[in-house]
């Protein structure tokens, strides 16, 4: 009897003990909790960069080699841009010839020095100068957007003249109509008119002192920094020599776009290249060099 009351005792104590208290150790994951939802909050500490402000891999530049593209520049950022057209023939002389003259680097060049400014979100503004004492002011505005159009759309409008700016003007107004290809590229179209692009006027009428333009060009992208580039411009009304037509490589590396060039011209203002190509079909090597500043 004894031992009944006994172990129905250390029953009764053993149900009627309290729980003992949780160790030190079991709130560790309550304090791991709060590090959860960091992330999202640190990400709207950072938010993502504006669309005009990411690297577009379908148009990584402002020009396609020498017409514009519809990139956006964002407002207060900047560009800068050297072009350069060797003036030897690639077809002058034999083979020998040609690498006795480094493939035409050797040559003197026509150097284009180009800058431009974002003044508001999609206006750009900016001035290219050749080392033939062309000066060309542009503005150009974006329209549309893939986003709400099957084609991005920008008008475009430059003020040329010769001799820094004291003769010869050609104005020019049009638009950049573009379709970018996903991530591999983009085409171009460039319906534009030039005015006075006759570099003696005096000596025509003014009916034939005018060239309409159509612009086709585009990017491709073979490599995640890589591209293939190629630009014709057909032409109406004032067309002389042959149109103008070109095509190169051109790398992408970080702000930088380094290209390498092959046209059958030297221009690379709208007047220049609504002037067309050289008659004798000659081609000369050149390269672009570009710098975004944002």
């Amino acid at each position: 009897m004894t031992n009944l009351l006994t172990a129905a005792s250390l029953v009764f104590l053993t149900a009627s003990a309290p729980a003992p208290a949780p160790s030190r150790s079991t709130p560790q994951p309550q304090a791991e909790a709060p590090a959860q939802p960091q992330t999202p909050a640190q990400s709207q500490d950072q938010p993502d960069a504006p669309s005009d402000r990411r690297v577009d891999p379908s148009q990584p530049d402002f020009t396609i080699i020498g017409l514009p593209t519809t990139l956006k520049i964002p407002r207060f950022a900047s560009a800068f841009r050297v072009t350069h057209r060797f003036g030897r023939p690639l077809g002058a002389g034999d083979f020998g010839d040609l690498a006795s003259d480094f493939f035409g680097f050797d040559s003197g060049a026509q150097i284009g020095l180009e800058y431009r400014f974002g003044i508001m979100a999609g206006t750009q503004i900016g001035i290219h100068r050749t080392s033939n004492q062309t000066i060309e002011f542009f503005a150009q505005q974006h329209v549309l957007g893939q986003d709400r159009s099957p084609v991005g759309l920008d008008i475009i409008g430059t003020a040329e003249g010769t001799e820094n700016f004291t003769e010869s003007y050609s104005p020019a107004i049009g638009a950049v109509i573009s379709r970018t290809l996903g991530r591999h590229g983009a085409l171009y179209a460039h319906p534009i008119w030039v005015n006075n692009t006759n570099e003696q006027p005096s000596d025509v009428s003014d009916e034939n002192n005018n060239t309409f333009i159509i612009g086709l060009g585009g990017r491709m992208r073979i490599r995640p920094t890589l591209y293939l580039v190629g630009e014709v411009i057909p032409r109406f009304g004032y067309t002389p020599d042959a149109v103008y037509a070109s095509f190169g490589i051109e790398k992408r590396a970080g702000g930088h776009s380094f290209q390498l060039n092959f046209s059958n011209g030297l221009g690379t203002t709208l007047a220049q290249l609504a002037r067309g190509g050289q008659p004798s079909n000659d081609w000369f090597i050149g390269f672009n060099i570009s710098r975004k500043f944002f």
